[in-house]
């Protein structure tokens, strides 16, 4: 495939020419935006994006300056009440009411600060949460300030790479959700019809290369000031539980509000545009690739194919700092024509889902969706752990805590095929509040017709498919 003057180096070229400048588009060093919607600072931030995004949909090499004084107290303003109200406080144990409270004072300080570049980004929290098999997750909280600014950046940073993100990204990105990417993988599973390449890469979060980061970001972005602040977030300690701070050389932390769009950004150029610059024009037969976030599967119609592409991504992924995870990659045949054979069909989860290909009722093999099972015990031992910790509650309150939980679940979850898990995780809430709310007292409170009266009388929500198909209501 002839290289096109829009494909960066990063996809087509070595790490050695990247560092050292060469490969790299003259025309990009010399385009600069300099329009008064940019260069005001009084301009309102979504006035001034609109812009940029239409001319990075027509201008695949723009990069753009004056990015920096976007950061202005009106849009500052506007971060601040995009955040999360109830989120964690960071190491600055200043919640989002306490800021508010002083908020042109805070927003004064803090707009000052970064004019005179004195601005320091300030510890991170590190949190862990539960995630499947038992192993904790690090999140990092970032103090207020951070958090505002991150709001904003992230905004900056969307607008300037959505428009060169690939079709099958769907991740952290607006109008788009996890059912769309379902539902993509669904469509082009059924056009592979061959072999399934489901992989993992390993703590992806923690071995994000700054440089390779950094100038993924300079390709669009001309502005020294704004790099060297998402340099700070980069390079900013982490306060661990245990009081000591680390001071990480790779990574971003989950949790950061900007986290996801640099994700976003270093996935786009070290697997997105490689798969389909690069590996896709290789391949024999059809071949597909759907991404969200750091989770991606690839399919293909013929064996060599996948199986080139094992090889090559590890490869891939080891020039920019990463690496596969080998207990949560492998190729498995994934075809209507592998069921009753020998060499039979496989199964795979992919965003909480298990896909397998079945029999339907009049006789056609079509592919089939339910929960994992991972996430089907983990969701067990989830409500376990509430109902229990809940029990004392007055049961208004508890009902109603628990019909929030049931219909997000259904939303979810509830989609056409998955009913007889989603009717499994009911009947085992039902009785879990049967066996703990009759422990509230040292004698039994009711038996089980006394129960089910207050069951209907709370209304609590029975399992119904709201989904027919991903991406489509009932």
């Amino acid at each position: 495939m002839a290289r096109r003057e829009s494909d960066p180096s990063i996809v087509l070229g070595g790490r050695e020419s990247l560092l050292h400048g060469e490969g790299v588009d003259n025309s990009m060093q010399d385009t600069k935006e300099t329009s008064a919607g940019i260069d005001r600072p009084d301009k309102l931030m979504s006035t001034s994006l609109c812009r940029i995004s239409g001319i990075c949909k027509r201008d695949k090499v723009r990069r753009f300056r004056g990015l920096y004084t976007l950061l202005n107290k009106t849009n500052l303003r506007t971060a601040f009440y995009k955040l999360n109200s109830r989120a964690a406080f960071g190491v600055d144990r200043i919640s989002f009411q306490d800021y508010e409270d002083n908020l042109d004072e805070n927003l004064d300080e803090l707009v000052e600060s970064l004019k005179q570049k004195r601005y320091r980004a300030k510890l991170i929290r590190r949190v862990y949460i539960p995630k499947t098999g038992g192993k904790l997750r690090p999140l990092g909280v970032p103090s207020i300030n951070d958090k505002i600014l991150q709001m904003a950046v992230s905004e900056i940073l969307t607008t300037l790479f959505d428009a060169d993100f690939q079709d099958f990204s769907y991740g952290y990105r607006s109008g788009r959700n996890a059912h769309d990417a379902l539902d993509r993988l669904q469509k082009d599973l059924y056009e592979c019809k061959g072999y399934v390449v489901e992989a993992d890469i390993k703590s992806f979060f923690d071995n994000l290369d700054h440089k390779w980061l950094v100038r993924m970001l300079e390709l669009r972005i001309d502005d020294r000031a704004l790099i060297r602040l998402i340099r700070k977030w980069l390079k900013a300690g982490v306060l661990l539980p245990t009081g000591k701070v680390e001071y990480p050389q790779t990574g971003s932390p989950q949790g950061g509000i900007i986290s996801p769009v640099l994700a976003n950004i270093y996935l786009h150029y070290c697997l997105d545009l490689w798969f389909v610059k690069k590996f896709q024009t290789q391949c024999r037969g059809i071949s597909s690739l759907v991404r969200y976030a750091d989770d991606f599967v690839a399919g293909f119609q013929y064996r060599e194919d996948a199986t080139l592409y094992m090889e090559c991504l590890k490869i891939r992924l080891e020039k920019f700092g990463l690496e596969v995870c080998e207990d949560k990659t492998r190729l498995i045949r994934f075809s209507r024509f592998g069921m009753g054979t020998k060499e039979r069909n496989g199964r795979f989860d992919f965003l909480g889902f298990e896909f397998k290909w079945q029999l339907s009722r009049n006789g056609k093999a079509v592919i089939t969706t339910e929960t994992s099972k991972a996430k089907l015990k983990q969701t067990m031992r989830t409500m376990k752990e509430w109902v229990k910790a809940h029990r004392n509650c007055r049961l208004r309150n508890l009902f109603t805590r628990l019909q929030q939980k049931l219909l997000g679940y259904y939303n979810y979850y509830g989609v056409r095929g998955n009913f007889r898990r989603m009717k499994t995780v009911y009947q085992f809430l039902v009785r879990l509040l049967y066996k703990w709310l009759n422990r509230r007292s040292q004698r039994r409170s009711f038996n089980w017709a006394v129960f089910e009266v207050i069951l209907a009388y709370y209304e609590l929500p029975r399992p119904r498919i709201v989904c027919d198909g991903f991406g489509a209501r009932c």
